[in-house]
């Protein structure tokens, strides 16, 4: 779905979390981000993924990673799901989709035959220097870490 390529410079972005704390590709000079695009908090495949990245969250911090979550639910909704399931790493609040777009990861899906636009669920690991070093398209929601850290 993203025309972005393995190499390019990640977009510039900035984005309030969950808390209301703004956030922004710059805050992570220097250190390894994965940005994570899932379609809504709370539902069943978006709380496996995240949940693996809650259980594995040592071993990123250990190999120099920050982690943000983002899709286009509120605040309070995204909140909750952090609350429920003891995630963290903060989630960007992104109802105007200005993230989203930038990652160029909003487009049609198709579900029960049914066609309508969406979050395409991707994963961006992005290096020290704002560079896309691995685009994963192909989200093993239960198994996601390792698709990150095995590489």
């Amino acid at each position: 779905m993203t025309s972005l390529k393995i190499g390019d410079n990640a977009p510039q972005f900035e984005a309030k979390d969950e808390k209301g704390n703004t956030v922004k590709l710059t805050d992570f000079e220097g250190k390894k981000l994965v940005i994570f695009f899932y379609p809504k908090a709370s539902t069943p495949g978006c709380t496996a993924e995240a949940c693996n990245l809650r259980d594995n969250y040592q071993s990123f911090l250990a190999k120099g990673y920050a982690i943000l979550g983002v899709s286009a639910d509120s605040a309070k909704r995204q909140q909750n799901w952090i609350d429920k399931n003891g995630l963290q790493f903060p989630l960007l609040v992104d109802e105007d989709k200005a993230v989203i777009e930038a990652f160029n990861v909003w487009g049609p899906k198709k579900f029960m035959g049914r066609v309508y636009d969406g979050i395409h669920r991707t994963t961006f690991v992005i290096d020290e220097n704002g560079v896309i070093e691995d685009i994963i398209l192909k989200v093993k929601t239960k198994d996601h870490s390792a698709q990150i850290l095995e590489k």
